[in-house]
């Protein structure tokens, strides 16, 4: 018995060669959604350890190493009121390996303070969710001699720029807080900037500084431990937290109100696949129950929401922001 041999014709080979092909480019769409993330993912924090924007990317990166199947470190790079941090993650690569856990300064305030930015807070960045709501608190020094907000805006007048306001950079929320309660309570406080939460944490506790008006899960530890003087809250109710603790409005500066606000990102131009596992990966973290009662302990509010809710909002607090920042008449070169 023979065998035979059959040659295709070139119409046949062709044809099987635009099939092979459109079989390949089939898979190169899911192949691309599976593909990430295969190496670790870095979260940059603008400001040093310990302060609330560290706190909060560590929980976050936690979790979504969880979520996403690699591991998830911080990388803090403190300075210029979170403005250095911003720019290197907006210059990172558009991959989905570089996040940034923006604050109410770097994506609202800064671009109203600073005459000149190193990245733009709109154009640079993808949105994905705010984090969580988080009030300040006004602490003091035990060692200071007023306990409420009446008495300090009456050693403030009696003592002009004798009390000393540390926050974790310019154009910080925290520093926003001081300069509208300047503003509003009609006192000279002088303003003493840092890189970052912890060190200006570690001065107040030092009685180096007067007061602060920090984050929440900066200092609680410390108020509760006595190390720290709660004197009010910034937002326009009490914290659930500290219930004894009067906001600033009812304790003298009717109208005061500040709150301070984390949200995660990526560099702009990340794909829009990459973009979605982030995002739902970022979204589950944030229905979790234990990091919402983790954020809670804080003093903090848990928020979820999507890429352009996210977006529409820093778009609202910008303009808010400016405004402030224009009415209180602070700047930085």
């Amino acid at each position: 018995m023979s065998i035979t041999f059959r040659t295709p014709s070139r119409r046949q080979f062709a044809l099987q060669a635009a099939a092979a092909s459109l079989a390949l480019l089939g898979t190169v769409p899911a192949l691309a959604q599976t593909a990430f993330p295969t190496k670790p993912i870095t979260i940059v924090v603008p400001f040093s350890a310990g302060g609330t924007t560290d706190i909060l990317a560590r929980l976050m990166g936690q979790y979504l190493s969880t979520e996403l199947g690699q591991p998830v470190v911080v990388d803090n790079k403190a300075g210029a009121g979170g403005n250095i941090g911003g720019a290197l993650a907006a210059k990172a690569p558009a991959d989905g390996y570089t996040l940034f856990m923006g604050t109410v300064g770097t994506h609202a305030i800064n671009a109203a303070l600073y005459k000149k930015m190193p990245f733009d807070h709109i154009k640079d960045f993808a949105p994905l969710s705010r984090v969580a709501n988080v009030p300040n608190l006004l602490v003091a020094h035990p060692a200071e001699p007023y306990k409420t907000v009446p008495e300090m805006i009456a050693y403030a007048k009696a003592h002009p720029g004798k009390i000393n306001f540390g926050s974790p950079g310019n154009g910080a929320s925290p520093h926003l807080s001081g300069e509208l309660f300047k503003s509003m309570a009609k006192v000279n406080l002088t303003h003493i900037p840092y890189k970052g939460s912890a060190p200006a944490v570690s001065d107040l506790l030092g009685n180096q500084i007067s007061i602060m008006f920090d984050n929440m899960p900066s200092v609680i530890p410390h108020v509760r431990s006595g190390k720290l003087r709660a004197i009010a809250i910034t937002t326009a109710k009490r914290s659930p937290e500290l219930p004894d603790v009067p906001t600033i409005a009812e304790a003298g500066v009717p109208g005061y109100e500040a709150v301070s606000w984390f949200g995660m990102f990526a560099p702009a131009g990340t794909p829009a696949p990459v973009l979605a596992t982030i995002s739902a990966a970022l979204s589950k973290v944030l229905a979790n129950p234990e990091v919402q009662k983790k954020i809670s302990a804080q003093g903090g509010e848990t928020v979820n929401e999507t890429p352009a809710q996210f977006a529409a909002f820093i778009r609202a607090e910008t303009i808010k922001w400016g405004k402030v920042v224009k009415e209180s008449g602070a700047s930085v070169d």
